[in-house]
């Protein structure tokens, strides 16, 4: 089973809440995102979005230029079909991020756990290229992974895991750390989960 596959057949078999990543509001998305400089006119690409509610905030704060990516189509049709006509003019990309898709240049570059299931070099060098194709110099970088002390494996697959200092050297020398912060996330089970937030800024 390719990746695709795995991840449409966890969205066909579980319900919203059923799955140990679901938010009802990513409050330290949208603190890191405020701190970035988030306006109305901000172009901001959501990586491994999925039927996440961050899309939400995001258009119920007026913002125009908003991008969606995840490997999942069952995914993003379920985020399509909850947000209606509210959400014709999101641009819904599936596609595996670390494959070939485009899109023009944008300000904040946001994943929440997609890059630590990228286990593989390779892998890891095509998400950076695309970063460094997709944000504009002087953007922001949000990533959330799983924290040296979080779980090794998730929804069946092996994980990463990253301190702030792992993480940069694995980005690059292109992307100055700004920020980070611990969060405990507990799942719809109960489970508590370690993850780290960081937010890098992209200079050239």
């Amino acid at each position: 089973m390719d990746r695709s596959d795995h991840w449409n057949a966890v969205f066909r078999t579980k319900g919203e809440r059923d799955v140990s990543w679901f938010e009802q509001l990513p409050v330290l998305s949208i603190r890191m995102l405020e701190a970035a400089g988030l306006t109305q006119a901000s172009c901001v690409i959501d990586v491994g979005g999925g039927d996440s509610r961050l899309v939400d905030q995001l258009l119920a704060r007026g913002l125009k230029c908003l991008a969606v990516l995840d490997i999942s189509a069952t995914a993003l049709e379920r985020a399509r079909a909850r947000l209606g006509a509210l959400g014709a003019g999101v641009i819904w990309i599936d596609a595996d991020v670390t494959d070939s898709w485009s899109l023009k240049p944008m300000d904040i570059w946001h994943d929440r756990a997609t890059f630590h299931f990228l286990i593989d070099a390779t892998d890891r060098a095509r998400y950076r290229k695309h970063v460094l194709d997709t944000l504009k110099p002087g953007g922001d970088l949000i990533i959330a992974t799983f924290a040296p002390d979080g779980p090794e494996r998730c929804s069946g697959l092996p994980v990463a895991r990253y301190s702030p200092d792992a993480l940069a050297r694995e980005l690059g020398d292109q992307f100055a750390l700004v920020e980070t912060a611990p969060y405990m996330h507990t799942t719809p089970r109960g489970v508590r989960q370690s993850f780290q937030y960081s937010r890098f800024k992209r200079h050239d």
